[in-house]
């Protein structure tokens, strides 16, 4: 289980567990799941992806660290 918090400049879109999440990065799309390896990447515009929701995004970064995802995004 992972706990997501995805946050615009507007307001705290989303936070709580999920199983997965998926996002755009820059160098493709990618899945995040439980257990996933520590990283940073710049998102580009897309589509995030989690527990059967999707948020369109104009870009934004995400952080994976010990079952933390957090994205910092500017939605469209």
């Amino acid at each position: 289980m992972l706990k997501l918090k995805i946050v615009s400049p507007e307001k705290i879109e989303f936070t709580g567990d999920v199983e997965r999440v998926v996002v755009p990065g820059t160098q493709g799309q990618f899945e995040i799941l439980s257990n996933h390896a520590p990283i940073i990447s710049t998102l580009q515009k897309g589509v995030v992806e989690y527990d059967g929701h999707q948020l369109p995004i104009l870009g934004g970064f995400v952080e994976v660290q010990k079952n933390n995802v957090s994205l910092c995004v500017e939605k469209s």
